[in-house]
């Protein structure tokens, strides 16, 4: 408020009405994991966001919601390296007993509470996807 930013202002707002709102949706206090996945989901709507103002070509609304994703993934912690993500997907398939793509979901109830807020979802579910198959 002092440093008169009202974007960044305005995110963080954003941000602690959101966790707000979900603690008095589901009546309980969040902890750490659960705030991470309000960010991350936060972060999932703005490029949602990104993809449809870029088709209506509103460069200015784009700008904003970037700087926005990069002021929320300041709140995560360090992203997960391709080889980190390669081998956490592998430890997970070996300790669930995956044969095939039928057993995915097994290993993403494993990774999911492991890597939130470390690495993207939808790419270590495609990355899970490919170990499976392949």
């Amino acid at each position: 408020m002092r440093a008169k930013d009202a974007a960044r202002l305005s995110t963080i707002r954003l941000l602690l009405a959101a966790i707000k709102q979900r603690e008095i949706d589901e009546r309980i206090e969040l902890d750490d994991a659960a705030v991470l996945g309000v960010i991350d989901k936060m972060i999932k709507q703005r490029r949602e966001s990104i993809a449809q103002f870029e088709k209506a070509a509103r460069k200015d609304l784009v700008d904003a919601e970037k700087a926005e994703i990069q002021l929320l993934s300041g709140y995560l912690p360090a992203q997960m390296s391709d080889a980190e993500l390669a081998q956490a997907v592998s430890a997970a398939i070996a300790e669930s007993g995956a044969s095939g793509v039928k057993d995915m979901g097994k290993v993403m109830a494993l990774l999911k509470p492991r890597l939130a807020g470390k690495a993207d979802m939808g790419k270590v579910s495609a990355l899970v996807k490919t170990k499976l198959s392949g």
